[in-house]
């Protein structure tokens, strides 16, 4: 499945995308628009179409990316509930990119927001609240790279009884319980996220799964952006196509009736198999 053969990669070769390439990935971009939720959002491809990279001057990320020779850039209304439609729509875009052998890496906070929101145009009542790197994977991974991933355990995935529970106890799920959703969870649990902190915890109750958020210290909403909510539209986005890929069938709905099992729990939606 594409969802393992994809990791964060932030060294890259710096050579540019090849044209034909490149026009996949923006056609692909360009007819992601709305989500799960139903809410409207914009992304573009901000690309160096040669090997010069002035064409992406500006776009700093502090150097926590080397030789990207594009972004990936979305912008959303600032006063709307759609921060997991983002997540949603731009893990979309990074599963298509690594279809297309190219090498990406969400940034959440180390982006110059400015610069990013400039290019895309952001209207007063928009933000960027994430942006995604992209290009040709270098051979090895940099010092820097090496050194985040260590720092942030990126190799590293909760275990199922962190993640996933039976409805009532909320005892832990049982891989072998769960039967052909099985690798839909485990998908989920190969979710990345900021800081690999995997804030997603879901329930299953007979044909319903329902997705919670559970936060983690430091990362409160802000002005900017709530990164743990985008952590759930990506969690979402996994459970999403491997359903599709497995012919898995069932809707979504945001149950008004579910109650969180515990206090530091928020519900965010729930799929029903059918």
């Amino acid at each position: 499945m594409l969802i393992q053969q994809r990791s964060s990669w932030r060294s890259c070769t710096g050579a540019a995308i090849p044209l034909e390439t490149l026009h996949e990935l923006e056609t692909f971009v360009a007819n992601q628009t709305r989500g799960l939720f139903g809410k409207h959002l914009r992304f573009q491809v901000a690309a160096a179409r040669s090997n010069d990279s002035q064409e992406l001057r500006g776009l700093g990320t502090y150097g926590f990316i080397r030789g990207a020779s594009a972004f990936i850039i979305g912008a959303i209304d600032r006063n709307t509930d759609n921060l997991e439609d983002y997540g949603y729509l731009m893990e979309q875009i990074v599963l298509y990119a690594t279809q297309l052998n190219l090498a990406t890496c969400w940034l959440g906070g180390s982006f110059q927001k400015d610069n990013f929101s400039a290019r895309i145009n952001t209207q007063p009542h928009e933000i960027v609240p994430a942006v995604v790197s992209v290009g040709i994977g270098a051979a090895k991974r940099n010092m820097t790279d090496r050194l985040i991933r260590n720092v942030a355990g990126s190799k590293k995935r909760r275990p199922w009884d962190q993640l996933f529970f039976e409805a009532g106890t909320i005892s832990p799920l049982r891989p072998e319980s769960n039967g052909k959703l099985s690798p839909v969870f485990e998908m989920v649990r190969l979710s990345p996220s900021a800081s690999n902190k995997q804030p997603w915890r879901l329930i299953l109750e007979g044909n319903d799964v329902h997705f919670f958020l559970q936060r983690n210290k430091g990362y409160r909403k802000s002005m900017f952006s709530d990164l743990q909510r985008i952590d759930m539209g990506i969690a979402i986005s996994h459970f999403d196509t491997v359903c599709r890929e497995l012919n898995i069938n069932g809707t979504w709905n945001q149950d008004q009736n579910v109650v969180p099992p515990k206090e530091d729990w928020e519900y965010t939606i729930t799929w029903t198999c059918n």
